[in-house]
Formats: C-alpha cells, sequence, structure tokens
C-alpha cells in the first residue's frame, strides 16, 4: 500500500524540525503578498531556511502563490518565482493561469500545483490542467467520498485531500472588517489588532461562530468546525490518495504539532495492520477532541453528509 503524503501547514520557521518529527513531509509556505490564507507568514529569508531545513530531512516545501492577482502584481511574479527557483522550493501552488504562463517563463521545471479550492470537483477539471503543466490537483473541500474516490480512479495527476482543519466559506478582496470598523468610529483599534485572529460572526440561531479575518487579500470568513477524518482514512488510503494536507490556519504550533503526529500514527498504524487501525481509531479521535478548541466542534465536512452551514 503506498503512504500518502502527511501535508502541513507551519506558522514559523521554528516549527519546521518539530514538524518533521511528527511526521510531516512536506510543508506548505509562503506570504500573504501572493498566497492566501496562510497558517504563517514566510519571507524569503524564511522561506529560504524552511527548504534548507526541510531538505535535509529528505523533505519537500510547497509555495502557495494562490491569489488572484491584478494586472500590478504580474510583474512582481517573475522575480518571485525566480527566487523560488534559486532556492530550489519543490512546487508552486497556484490558481490563476497567470502564474502557470510565468512559470513557464522563469521556472519551467519547477512542479505546479493546481489548487483554487472551490472548482476541483472533477477528474476532467484536474485533468485538464494537469495537460497544461500541473502535477497534481488539490479537491474542493466540497465532494462527498465517493467523489473523491472517483476522481482518483481517473485523475492523470497527483491528487490532494484536506483532512484536518477549518474550511473557506467566504472571501472578498474587500477590507469589510477595515470598512465596519471605520463606520463604527473604531479606526484606530482596527489597526492595532488587525493582525489578530480573535473576530468572529455568531449566528445565534444554529449556535455558531465563523472565523473572520482581515489581510493583504482582504476578508475571510471561515467554517465554524474543523474536518477531521482521522478515523475515517481507509477509504483515501485504499483509493491511493496521494496527499493528505492538515489545514494549521488560526492554530498554535503545539496544536499543529499534536494533530500531525496523530495522524501520522493514523496512517501508518493502517499500512502496518488495517485491523488495528480499526480498533484503535477511536482513540485516536478523542485524542484530537481533547485538545479541539472548545468552540470548534469537529466533523467530517462533506465527506458523508451535505453539511449546512
Amino acid at each position: 500500500m503506498k503512504k500518502p503524503e502527511l501535508l502541513v501547514t507551519p506558522i514559523t520557521v521554528e516549527d519546521i524540525i518539530p514538524l518533521i518529527n511528527c511526521g510531516a513531509d512536506a510543508f506548505v509556505v509562503g506570504e500573504q503578498k501572493f498566497g492566501l490564507r496562510l497558517a504563517g507568514e514566510f519571507k524569503r529569508d524564511d522561506l529560504k531556511k524552511a527548504v534548507e531545513l526541510a531538505h535535509s530531512k529528505d523533505k519537500k516545501v510547497y509555495v502557495a502563490i494562490n491569489g488572484v492577482f491584478h494586472n500590478d502584481k504580474i510583474d512582481e511574479l517573475y522575480d518571485y518565482i525566480a527566487f523560488l527557483k534559486d532556492v530550489k522550493a519543490d512546487a508552486i501552488i497556484f490558481g490563476d493561469p497567470a502564474l502557470l504562463m510565468v512559470a513557464r517563463e522563469v521556472a519551467p521545471d519547477i512542479k505546479l500545483h493546481w489548487n483554487t479550492e472551490t472548482t476541483g470537483t472533477n477528474w476532467y477539471t484536474c485533468n485538464y490542467w494537469g495537460r497544461k503543466g500541473a502535477k497534481r490537483a488539490v479537491l474542493a473541500r466540497e465532494l462527498s467520498m465517493d467523489a473523491v474516490i472517483e476522481i482518483k480512479e481517473n485523475a492523470e495527476v497527483e491528487i490532494e485531500v484536506q483532512v484536518h482543519g477549518m474550511t473557506t466559506m467566504f472571501q472578498s478582496k474587500r477590507t469589510l472588517l477595515g470598512h465596519y470598523f471605520q463606520h463604527q468610529g473604531k479606526d484606530e483599534e482596527m489597526a492595532d489588532r488587525q493582525r489578530d485572529k480573535d473576530y468572529f460572526l455568531h449566528d445565534k440561531e444554529r449556535e455558531n461562530k465563523y472565523p473572520i479575518f482581515e489581510d493583504e487579500n482582504g476578508t475571510h470568513i471561515m467554517s465554524p468546525n474543523d474536518i477531521c477524518i482521522v478515523d475515517e482514512l481507509q477509504e483515501l488510503m485504499d483509493a491511493g490518495i496521494d496527499s493528505f494536507k492538515i489545514d494549521g490556519i488560526l492554530k498554535d504550533s503545539a496544536y499543529i504539532q499534536k494533530v500531525t503526529s496523530i495522524y501520522h500514527r493514523a496512517i501508518m498504524m493502517y499500512i502496518n495492520d488495517p485491523n488495528q487501525y480499526e480498533e484503535e481509531k477511536d482513540s485516536l479521535l478523542a485524542e484530537i477532541e481533547q485538545i479541539q478548541p472548545a468552540n470548534r466542534q469537529l466533523d467530517t465536512g462533506f465527506f458523508f453528509k451535505e453539511t449546512v452551514y
């Protein structure tokens, strides 16, 4: 049985080695100037160091350049991709075709992972981008388990699936939080706390709290619950899914490390002894439940039901 890659989102460069020790095989890093909803900000010096640390342990680093680019940022992509080529980043995560065109010109040998977060819903689309040069497609979070497996059976590219963490519900390029605080006459409060990730939209009817934050790419509203399928990995493993992603956005380093170690144990347990995994998977889930923030329940996302937020 093929071991899937365990892909993790570190917060700082200091997380790289501890996460490797917890079982991480690869990392998603970047800076918000080019990438969307990153767990941490990796400027060029940190990114270079992250690649060096990961490569010293035979692990990989993928750089997120999955923003939606307007004309004024296109020229900056040339220099940034040239930098990634120089530091030997293992792949670029993209959604905008402009990135693919620039990468072909500047670094034609660098691998590309196609990820729009919402439109990876069928194998035809995955294969379309594969024939354009992508080596991997990242599937939408809104797919059922059956749909994921069907896509994998027909895909000509690697398939990545998120198995843990919150998901995006809404993004706007507009600074909605800033406008709200301005309307309330609290400009200074927003300026002081703009990087704090402790704002929520409260849905009293459903008793849900939706994290909302603002960065260089606009305003982002996230799901009220975290996906967690540490006890439901068997079908994805049997199907040969290439990469399992743990998204650590809005979590701390200790949480990400603990979750990574639990998923690593689950993966290795299923490879070595599927019966043992069946016997112990509930206890693996319980371990994550023990460290889960009180205001964020765990669910299986859209894998087994039509989740309604």
